[in-house]
């Protein structure tokens, strides 16, 4: 007989920003299919909490305090993560955020950079210590971004983050045709609008259009990312490399 599918018994999944938002729905989901999960994110109090979330449900967490915008931080949570489950075999670069605001013309370099070290550098540092190991091991393993609709469609007072979503994009196709045949796999999912703390800090007349332009009518739930991230943690994903998923109800496909 053969095994079931969904099931993560033995696995182990770091995601990053995990302590709230798309990142605990995903750690979440993949604690339901069982899944061990380390969870990072700077706030001690958020990281434990969220931890006792997952444990609630059945599965084995743990929490580290990391800053994924320094190198250091990131090197040390990685290393950390290793000493305690001995092992990690799939990655989810999901923290990040909005950046800096406003008029593109009055954005400054170190705006630019602000913005691309939060939602870019990160996932290249967190992504060099998973492929690393997994080199070094000779095992395979899955890499996932949280990248959005914005990479494609663009964000008015946000093109900084609009060029990063879409950038984390071209990562991945970079980093599936690289190291592929080590049977490391990498790939993005892009969501649209998901009822999170972040998205729904936003004008009501923002909100009202995401709903409007869904094909389905209506924003995403955050166990909406649960599924897909079983997905392409799993065998089940095998196949799938260098690809750019979007989850958005139908928004980028509703006629103006």
């Amino acid at each position: 007989m053969s095994a079931a599918i969904f099931n993560l018994s033995g696995h182990v999944a770091i995601v990053t920003g995990g302590n709230a938002g798309l990142g605990l729905a995903m750690a979440k989901g993949l604690v339901k299919a069982g899944a061990k999960v380390a969870i990072w994110g700077r706030n001690a109090e958020k990281n434990e909490a969220a931890v006792a979330e997952l444990e609630a449900l059945g599965g084995e967490a743990a929490a580290f305090v990391c800053d994924v915008t320094d190198d250091a931080s990131t090197q040390a949570s990685f290393a950390d993560t290793l000493a305690r489950f001995g092992t990690v075999d799939s990655f989810f670069a999901n923290a990040g955020g909005s950046g800096v605001r406003g008029p593109f013309h009055k954005m400054s370099r170190a705006d630019w950079a602000a913005t691309t070290d939060l939602n870019v550098q990160s996932v290249i540092t967190s992504f060099q210590c998973a492929i690393g190991h997994w080199l070094e091991a000779k095992k395979p393993g899955s890499l996932v971004v949280t990248s959005s609709i914005a990479g494609l469609m663009g964000i008015p007072m946000a093109t900084g983050y609009s060029t990063t979503k879409a950038a984390v994009a071209g990562l991945v196709r970079g980093l599936a045709i690289e190291y592929g045949r080590a049977g490391i796999r990498a790939n993005a999912i892009l969501p649209g609008f998901i009822e999170t703390e972040m998205s729904l800090d936003t004008p009501q007349h923002f909100q009202d259009s995401a709903r409007r332009r869904a094909a389905s009518g209506e924003i995403g739930r955050l166990e909406d990312m649960e599924g897909i991230a079983v997905f392409l943690a799993g065998k089940e994903s095998r196949f799938m490399t260098g690809q750019c998923i979007i989850l958005d109800g139908g928004h980028t496909i509703f006629p103006m």
